[in-house]
């Protein structure tokens, strides 16, 4: 007890009062209620407040996935306050995937996680707290406003951002007028086989030509759903990841592009119908091109929607996503991803789940490295190592813009 009154005692600014009554020291209410919030502060200095908002369907949703990963303990920095899901809590509570979402709020609203239909309905942010928008790109621009106004002190942006650069542009002005600051969500910025990819670039002596190849699991059926959902087209969507790679790591960007050549035999335009909205997407399926800059960097991405398994359980082209590098037509480095190591991982992870996407038991610890260092920087008021700006995201979305077109004329010729 001596100890506790000498603490407010040694707090002039807590005009805290204490009394003594027949031995027993009482300290006024009003100061027991500070050093309870002391405390409370405290305890929340031990991991990064974050609210989700867009969760998605359980088992589908990027969002989703983010939130299970905090809630399993697997991001030791973050804990999950809020999740704001304006579909499931909204119209679409009754439509396919409501029943799942209404079993995952179910499971862990009793656990202390607040459901929200709106932002504006999700208490205002006191301290620190990131907002993690995990939406469709259409509607991120409107998300991010909210939780800036609702007081999130950090943003973590799922990619693109934006349909366009001109939103992102304006997001980033009003998080740079609010002070709050925007992390995005390219996860292989640290992945392992883009870093050995790029290491071995940097031994080649001749001129090397840097190769990225990113395969998605669905089928040939599934395109319509995937066109729909990803209205904002390959490019800006699946990737999205390996052109943010060239601007980050290669000075490619729309000011440095200075040819660019489609791979015609391997390229493929299509139009699908949406399901859910019968409307018409014309997008690529998949899309080969090769990059040269003004200062010769010589850069190839091959991004293929149904790239995923083939007859004879085979991967096509050997791997769900790998880096190569060529000079002189020698193959010096071909990076694999999953690798020996993770693949007996991805397969134990994808037979005790074999309904979710299957991105996420590949890519599951470079998702938890992106969080934990976001959250983690948040904690101590650093900068995250190796985590994309929203200045690279601006400049990625500035470079996609500019391919789409040229490589839709390369392949309508």
């Amino acid at each position: 007890v001596s100890r506790l009154v000498s603490c407010f005692k040694e707090s002039p600014s807590e005009s805290s009062r204490v009394e003594s009554i027949g031995g027993m020291v009482l300290v006024a209410k009003s100061s027991l209620g500070r050093l309870s919030a002391r405390l409370a502060s405290a305890r929340r200095l031990a991991s990064t407040d974050v609210a989700l908002v867009g969760c998605g369907v359980p088992g589908r949703g990027m969002g989703w996935y983010h939130a299970l990963q905090i809630l399993e303990g697997e991001v030791p920095s973050a804990k999950l306050t809020d999740v704001v899901e304006p579909w499931f809590l909204g119209g679409g509570a009754s439509g396919p995937g409501g029943a799942e979402f209404a079993a995952f709020k179910a499971e862990y609203e009793p656990k202390g996680v607040r459901f929200h239909e709106s932002i504006g309905a999700m208490p205002a942010a006191t301290g620190k707290k990131m907002a993690m928008i995990c939406t469709r790109t259409a509607d991120m621009p409107k998300f991010f406003g909210e939780a800036i106004e609702n007081g999130c002190s950090h943003i973590f942006l799922e990619k693109p951002g934006a349909p366009t650069v001109g939103e992102l542009e304006e997001m980033a002005a009003k998080a740079k007028a609010a002070g709050v600051e925007t992390f995005m969500g390219f996860n292989k910025n640290v992945t392992k086989y883009v870093t050995k990819g790029r290491e071995a670039l940097a031994k080649v002596n001749s001129p090397g030509e840097f190769i990225l190849v990113h395969h998605n699991a669905y089928k040939p059926e599934e395109l319509g759903e995937c066109f729909e959902r990803n209205a904002e087209g390959l490019l800006k969507n699946m990737a999205i990841h390996e052109l943010a790679l060239l601007v980050t790591f290669f000075d490619c960007n729309a000011a440095t592009l200075d040819s660019v050549v489609a791979d015609k035999v391997y390229s493929k335009l299509e139009t699908r119908v949406g399901p859910s909205s019968g409307k018409e997407f014309t997008d690529f399926s998949r899309i080969g091109f090769t990059i040269t800059t003004k200062a010769g960097a010589k850069l190839t991405v091959k991004a293929d929607r149904c790239g995923g398994e083939m007859p004879g359980g085979a991967l096509a082209d050997g791997g769900m996503m790998y880096s190569a590098v060529e000079a002189g037509g020698v193959l010096h480095e071909r990076a694999i991803m999953p690798d020996q190591d993770l693949e007996a991982t991805v397969a134990t992870r994808a037979a005790a789940h074999p309904d979710w996407m299957p991105y996420f038991h590949l890519q599951h610890d470079d998702y938890i490295t992106l969080k934990e260092r976001c959250c983690k920087a948040i904690m101590d008021g650093t900068a995250p190592e190796g985590i994309a700006t929203l200045q690279i995201g601006i400049d990625t979305l500035k470079l996609a813009e500019t391919l789409k077109p040229m490589l839709e004329e390369q392949l309508l010729a």
